[in-house]
């Protein structure tokens, strides 16, 4: 969803030499740390030197499973298959691990993070997000994920799913524990469950999903434009709906955005109906629970109750049917 919430990137000042090593190797060149660039929720991106080449991005990450390398393979894979559709997304221009750490190298953007969602940029990001219409190329299934949480099945799951990362697995035992936090909380995560309960299993659905688009930070911005979206390493498959969910989360933020979070909902509900919207709200409002939680924010709790309440109250008017 909106972040890896298990990983914590590396921070420039703790980059260890031997990552610098292998880096080099890759890619071929000397390798020089410059500075810590602004901008993603995790940080950890730092502004490189390659000896007679343009400067780059190096994101390093502590090496947290055995298959972390693999899942970075997968994104690069995600990002040359997307960047030949003409996805804006920066090249990888290698991707490696040490035995405590996993990298991966990007060009450098010359724009800035974006501060703030405004209504032209997710307007800008809807349409980016429809490039993203039938590009599936990995078996990382985001909108299977989210019906599992969003229906509670995991808990009759006896291990962890193998379609699933490990990050992903601990994360939905961490969503079930949800219910024991507070009354509040209790009640809308009931709320949820109940809405989801008889929906099915979704279909196969052939989109590339970035699963990251309603963080500002991803957004790079030039004259007010979007010249690239970054951070897509747990991009997968799905239904692109669910970048479509993750904005209109976000657009609950700013009266500014009401207009926008209309077309968001009409968008999703053309693209997957209300059953599929019910089962992507449902789970993006139990991760939104889940980090507060989990982080000890227990401060931001009440707002996100009070914002999955809202976006329930506003699926359920949109259900066929409905008497507004």
């Amino acid at each position: 969803m909106t972040r890896e919430p298990m990983n914590q990137e590396t921070r420039p000042e703790e980059l260890p030499a031997e990552v610098l090593r292998d880096v080099a190797k890759v890619v071929g060149a000397e390798v020089t740390h410059l500075d810590r660039l602004p901008g993603g929720v995790n940080g950890g991106a730092v502004r490189v030197q390659l000896d007679g080449r343009a400067d780059a991005v190096l994101k390093v990450a502590p090496r947290a499973h055995r298959g972390h390398l693999d899942e970075t393979l997968r994104a690069q894979r995600v990002v040359e298959h997307m960047r030949g559709r003409g996805y804006p997304t920066p090249a990888w221009l290698g991707v490696g691990a040490t035995a405590a750490h996993v990298w991966h190298l990007m060009d450098l953007v010359d724009a800035a993070p974006a501060a703030e969602l405004t209504p032209s940029l997710v307007e800008q990001l809807m349409e980016i997000i429809e490039l993203q219409a039938g590009q599936a190329s990995e078996p990382y299934d985001h909108w299977s994920y989210a019906w599992r949480v969003a229906t509670g099945r995991e808990s009759a799951v006896g291990g962890p799913d193998p379609d699933e990362t490990p990050e992903q697995a601990l994360l939905r035992q961490s969503v079930a524990r949800l219910p024991g936090y507070s009354c509040d909380v209790s009640a809308l995560v009931e709320r949820l469950r109940l809405m989801c309960a008889d929906i099915p299993p979704p279909p196969e659905a052939p989109d590339m999903v970035h699963a990251d688009l309603a963080t500002p930070g991803n957004i790079l911005v030039r004259d007010g434009a979007v010249v690239a979206v970054v951070d897509i390493g747990n991009a997968g498959s799905g239904t692109r709906a669910t970048d479509l969910t993750n904005l209109l989360w976000y657009a609950f933020r700013d009266p500014l955005l009401d207009d926008v979070r209309g077309r968001l909902w009409t968008r999703i509900l053309d693209l997957v109906g209300w059953e599929g919207a019910a089962v992507l709200v449902a789970a993006h409002i139990l991760h939104m629970l889940e980090i507060p939680v989990r982080d000890g924010r227990h401060d931001a709790v009440p707002e996100v109750v009070r914002r999955g309440d809202r976006a329930l109250d506003e699926l359920n008017a949109l259900r066929p049917g409905a008497h507004i």
